[in-house]
């Protein structure tokens, strides 16, 4: 009984990937169709039916919101048959809604699962973000740098300029100062308009995306599905949770934050061994979206375990 209840992550992996693969194929049709609702919707329900199919005792830390919110895969709902090792699992159903109903680049549908009790429960508030790719050494970037000596001590570390550094960012109203700072530095920016989990990702491979840096605010729920796909692949990412009001201090608290100001790093929003999964649903940097032809369905999936660092891209293809 003992062994059945180890977190098998090696074993678990495959089924991961296909419940990554059956949300973005249940998004499929709806891509470029208008309906970020009905996208979702159609990811979140394949999704659901495939954790349900897994041998785990599951429970879901991060998901599509409060039990109050959400009708499936809320915030604290049991899914797997209940037979198997207790982990938790963060999920993002479809992390770029808008991106798929416009037929617009990086829509992904992501998926993590640790063992029980080793992801952060991240409220659902903004978070301040960092991350920068493998290969530095800790401390190279901080959260108590100014942005323009981030990239200053970045383009140090990897022996080049700063103008030949490039900054994802969240195009928002909010990173206008932020976007100002980082070009006044000669640096490069790669703004995207959704989907900063893709956006930290991309920061792990910057000779493929040639992205070498994050920073900027976005949801905290997605910093940590952002920090397990770090940890897998390698590179350095740091949080901060922001609050714009007391009822998400509020959410905070019940959510067992207690120190508001704490700077989080990778290893701090995910304190184990994890298992990561992504599938492409529109074309990216990192992933082929969806593949439609004459009777088939053809998939691009990115599997990862971080206590090998193994990264594997997975071809799926299926008859409609």
């Amino acid at each position: 009984m003992a062994d059945k209840a180890q977190f098998q992550d090696r074993l678990l992996s495959l089924g991961l990937a296909r419940v990554s693969e059956a949300a973005a194929i249940a998004s499929a049709r709806l891509i470029g169709r208008g309906d970020e609702k009905a996208a979702d919707q159609a990811a979140v329900n394949a999704m659901r039916d495939q954790l349900n199919l897994l041998e785990i005792d599951g429970t879901v830390v991060i998901g599509e919101g409060e039990r109050d919110e959400a009708p499936m895969l809320y915030i604290g709902e049991k899914v797997g048959t209940g037979t198997g090792p207790a982990v938790d699992i963060a999920l993002d159903p479809l992390e770029g809604t808008t991106l798929t109903a416009k037929d617009m680049p990086n829509a992904l549908t992501v998926i993590a699962m640790a063992p029980a009790g080793t992801l952060l429960h991240a409220p659902d508030t903004y978070m301040e973000k960092l991350a920068i790719g493998p290969g530095y050494r800790p401390g190279t970037v901080t959260m108590n740098m100014s942005p323009s000596e981030r990239v200053s001590a970045l383009a140090s570390a990897k022996g080049v300029s700063t103008e030949n550094i490039t900054v994802c960012v969240l195009e928002r109203p909010r990173h206008e100062d932020l976007i100002d700072e980082i070009r006044s530095t000669g640096a490069a920016i790669r703004l995207i308009t959704d989907g900063d989990v893709a956006g930290v990702m991309h920061c792990a491979e910057p000779e493929v995306t040639g992205i070498d840096m994050y920073m900027g605010s976005g949801g905290a729920p997605e910093g940590v599905l952002a920090a397990a796909a770090l940890k897998c692949m390698g590179g350095q990412f740091f949080g901060k949770l922001l609050f714009r009001n007391d009822d998400e201090r509020a959410r905070a608290t019940k959510a067992g934050i207690t120190n508001f100001d704490r700077v989080y790093t990778r290893d701090d929003l995910v304190r184990a061994d994890v298992i990561f999964a992504a599938t492409g649903v529109t074309n990216g940097s990192l992933l082929t979206g969806i593949r439609r032809e004459p009777g088939w369905i053809t998939t691009e999936t990115i599997l990862m375990r971080s206590k090998t660092g193994s990264v594997r891209r997975v071809t799926y293809r299926s008859p409609l």
